[in-house]
C-alpha cells in the first residue's frame, strides 16, 4: 500500500483515512470494535474524529466518537501507538461557552477530547469550523501553548477556503504562530466546489495536507440509492437526497461502467478518483461493517487510468 506525506506534519499515512462520525451512532460499540481492528489489520493506520460526533442523534451529547474510540485504546494495549488520530474542537457543544475557536474554550476542549479517547496526545488537532468571534491570532496562540505542552502533535483547519486558510497561514507568519499544516475540506465526486480552485492551488503551493470529508457523498457514491425508495428508513436519507438529480444518476453510470471494467465496486472507484487528484494526501471514509473495511483495501490498490479518471471528471 502506498503511503503519503501529510504536509508538514511528519506523519506518513495510508491513502484512506477512517471516517469515526459512524461510532457510537450507526455502529454499536461492539461492531465498531471489530469494524477498527478490521481497518487496522488491513495496513490503514489513520482515524479522524471530532468531539461533536455524535451530538445530532436523539439522546446523544457529543463525545460518543471519541468515547468508543478511548474504550478501544484501552481494551487494544499498543494500538495508540500503531494509529494517527485526529479530532476537532470548534463546533457547538451545547454548553455556555463550549463553542468556537476562543483560547478559553479551546484549552477546556482539548482536555475533555483526551479524557475520552485515554490518550496522553493528539496528532492532528482540527479547528472544526471557522469562528469569525475570534481572531486568528488567539486560535494559533493556544495551540502552540497545546503543542508546547505535548498534548497535540500537529493542526489543521476543516471547512476553511482559501481566503480564511490564507489569512490564517499569513498571520502565524508574521506573529511567530504555528500554521496550520492541513485542510479538511468537503470534496468528492459531486461536490468538488469547495475545494477544487483556490484552495486547492494554495494547498499545492504552501504543501497543505489533504483530508476529505464527505468522500462518498454521504454513501451516494456507493451506488445504493437510486431512488427516493432507496431512502426510506435510511439513517442518511435527508444527506443523500440532493444528490438525486440527473447530474447524480449520470454520475452513478459512469462510476458503475467504470467499475465493472475493474472488477470493482462504485465506491472503490470514487476513493481511488479521490487519490488520484492533485494536492489529495487521503480521502476520509466512514465504514459499518468489516466488508466495508475490506473494499477500501481494494480501493487503495485500484489504479485508474487517466481515460478512467477524465472520463469521471468530465461527469
Amino acid at each position: 500500500m502506498q503511503r503519503k506525506t501529510l504536509g508538514t506534519t511528519g506523519f506518513d499515512i495510508a491513502p484512506i483515512v477512517f471516517g469515526g462520525n459512524v461510532l457510537g451512532w450507526t455502529t454499536d460499540e461492539a461492531e465498531s470494535f471489530r469494524v477498527l481492528d478490521a481497518f487496522v489489520d488491513h495496513g490503514f493506520d489513520t482515524i479522524d474524529t471530532a468531539d461533536v460526533y455524535s451530538a445530532w442523534v436523539e439522546g446523544h451529547v457529543g463525545g460518543e466518537s471519541e468515547t468508543v474510540l478511548g474504550k478501544w485504546f484501552a481494551a487494544r494495549p499498543g494500538m495508540r501507538d500503531k494509529v494517527k488520530l485526529f479530532t476537532k474542537v470548534g463546533s457547538d457543544m451545547g454548553g455556555p461557552g463550549e463553542k468556537g475557536l476562543s483560547e478559553a474554550w479551546i484549552t477546556r476542549a482539548v482536555d475533555k477530547s483526551l479524557e475520552r479517547l485515554q490518550t496522553e496526545s493528539i496528532d492532528l488537532y482540527f479547528s472544526h469550523w471557522p469562528d469569525p468571534d475570534t481572531s486568528h491570532s488567539e486560535t494559533l496562540g493556544a495551540y502552540d501553548k497545546l503543542l508546547k505542552a505535548g498534548k497535540i502533535r500537529a493542526i489543521g483547519a476543516s471547512n476553511y477556503d482559501a481566503a480564511l486558510l490564507g489569512a490564517a497561514l499569513e498571520t502565524a507568519d508574521q506573529q511567530g504562530l504555528p500554521a496550520y499544516q492541513v485542510i479538511q475540506p468537503e470534496y468528492n465526486l459531486f461536490d468538488r466546489g469547495a475545494f477544487e480552485g483556490p484552495l486547492q492551488d494554495l494547498c499545492v503551493e504552501k504543501n497543505i495536507g489533504v483530508v476529505t470529508y464527505f468522500s462518498l457523498a454521504a454513501g451516494f457514491l456507493t451506488g445504493k440509492y437510486r431512488s427516493e425508495a432507496d431512502l426510506e428508513g435510511r439513517q442518511r436519507a435527508g444527506m443523500v437526497s440532493k444528490y438525486m438529480t440527473e447530474r447524480g444518476m449520470a454520475l452513478l453510470d459512469t462510476l458503475e461502467d467504470i467499475a465493472s471494467a475493474h472488477g470493482a465496486k462504485p465506491a472503490e472507484v470514487s476513493l481511488a478518483w479521490l487519490i488520484a487528484q492533485k494536492g489529495v494526501t487521503a480521502p476520509i471514509a466512514s465504514a459499518t461493517s468489516v466488508s466495508q473495511v475490506e473494499s477500501f483495501a481494494k480501493a487503495a490498490a485500484l489504479s485508474l487510468s487517466q481515460e478512467d479518471l477524465s472520463r469521471l471528471s468530465g461527469v
